[in-house]
């Protein structure tokens, strides 16, 4: 079955993780690829690896299945989750300025604006353990699944949460368990844009995408297309027989600071790249990025970035806060 996205790779390997070899191994990690989209597990996959000075980028498959065009290593994709790094970096640095404390009830700083707010804090809302209804999980609001017409419909950041607190949490005393929910993130995009008077994309791009000449990535805001290039995505069809639509394009505000953005396989190294080197933010603020906690029953989660300088897939090093499966 071919998937509705493009698969992407981003791995920057560190000093202290590097291999005894300072090859790349490209003839395996091509042939993984080439695997999978001979497969049709992918209609294209992108990687791009980084070894200290060394880097390598690599693509396979089609950039469209009508014209059978080969899909590009520098093509742009949507990043869905990692957006959510990209915000969490952005709090940890108002952190750093004095700006707000991890452990500030929400109410502190958004007044009426979370149901329970004096009790979840900064740190619940980045650590998925507010337990916060995750908004997504009600029909016809996630982008991960095909919404027909819809899929361009207009969202603000208040419905979104109107629809996430029509439920209730998902439990009752913050800090007390994990849930995965993008209602926090857009929590975390409104906490933004409260303490800067500034829309949250407009402080990624002057705080992160600016100082790292990441140029390919953006912010789209309701903006439905892809920079050029981009391979096209796909989207199964439960039909008889089965059927794919294409879902490229989209309003992704129904995404937000949850999973808006837009970049490539190279920026998105560069960024993480900067990231675990402490060049974003204070160690001190990197160091609770990247502390662990239970996460049952999916294991464990990391706040903003698992993405550690190894040789791990991906699969095992999801960035947004998600789990480390």
């Amino acid at each position: 079955m071919l998937l509705k996205t493009i698969l992407s790779f981003v791995l920057a390997v560190g000093p202290a993780a590097a291999p005894a070899t300072p090859d790349i191994p490209v003839a395996e990690l091509h042939g993984r690829l080439t695997a999978l989209a001979d497969g049709r597990d992918i209609t294209a996959g992108l990687i791009h690896v980084r070894n200290g000075t060394r880097q390598w980028s690599d693509a396979v498959g089609v950039r469209d299945l009508a014209s059978g065009a080969p899909a590009v290593a520098g093509g742009h994709f949507r990043i869905g989750s990692v957006t959510k790094t990209f915000a969490a970096t952005v709090v940890l640095q108002l952190a750093d300025e004095g700006r707000l404390a991890l452990d500030d009830p929400i109410e502190r700083h958004l007044p009426g604006v979370v149901p329970g707010g004096g009790r979840v804090t900064v740190r619940h809302v980045l650590q998925h353990t507010s337990g916060l209804h995750d908004y997504m999980s009600e029909p016809g609001y996630s982008t991960n699944r095909w919404r027909a017409d819809a899929r361009f419909d207009d969202y603000t950041p208040s419905q979104l949460l109107k629809v996430a607190f029509a439920e209730g949490p998902d439990f009752e005393n913050p800090g007390e368990s994990w849930h995965y929910s993008n209602t926090n993130y857009v929590v975390a995009g409104l906490l933004i844009e409260k303490l800067t008077g500034r829309p949250y994309g407009d402080e990624v791009t002057r705080r992160i995408l600016r100082p790292l000449h990441l140029t390919h990535t953006s912010v789209p805001g309701h903006r439905s297309s892809l920079p050029v290039p981009h391979a096209r995505g796909y989207e199964p069809l439960p039909t008889t027989p089965p059927s794919i639509v294409d879902a490229t394009e989209m309003d992704p505000s129904l995404d937000w600071a949850a999973g808006e953005m837009v970049s490539t396989t190279r920026d998105l190294t560069t960024f993480v790249t900067a990231l675990l080197d402490g060049r974003l933010t204070s160690q001190a603020s990197l160091t609770e990025m990247r502390r662990m906690r239970e996460a049952v029953p999916l294991s464990a989660t990391a706040w903003a970035c698992r993405s550690s300088r190894s040789r791990v897939p991906p699969a095992r090093s999801r960035c947004g806060g998600t789990r480390d499966s």
